[in-house]
């Protein structure tokens, strides 16, 4: 039980296993502020474009990050992005779309 009693020297806010996930903490990154200006910008009807274009990357990334996440701080926030982003997107849609409508 020498295992269970071991003391986490450091802890990070990404990485439970106490090594470094550069392109995890990246994608992380990437969605969450993609899906924070896809979820702000899908309330304004003329933001359309944005909103869509903005959630539907942020889904993508979002959606790879799940894929290639290793701890599960990444992959709870990743679902928050992830959730921000599909908002975005499909209130993007019902505004007018990906190209304009």
């Amino acid at each position: 039980m020498a295992q269970a009693m071991r003391r986490q020297s450091s802890i990070s806010l990404f990485a439970t296993d106490g090594k470094p996930h550069p392109l995890q903490d990246a994608l992380l990154a990437v969605t969450l502020v993609l899906g924070a200006v896809a979820f702000v910008t899908a309330f304004f009807h003329n933001l359309h474009l944005l909103s869509s274009w903005t959630g539907l990357i942020g889904i993508l990334t979002g959606a790879y990050g799940q894929f290639i996440s290793v701890t599960t701080r990444e992959r709870f926030a990743l679902i928050i992005g992830l959730g921000a982003s599909a908002i975005g997107f499909y209130l993007g849609m019902a505004h007018g779309g990906l190209f304009g409508g």
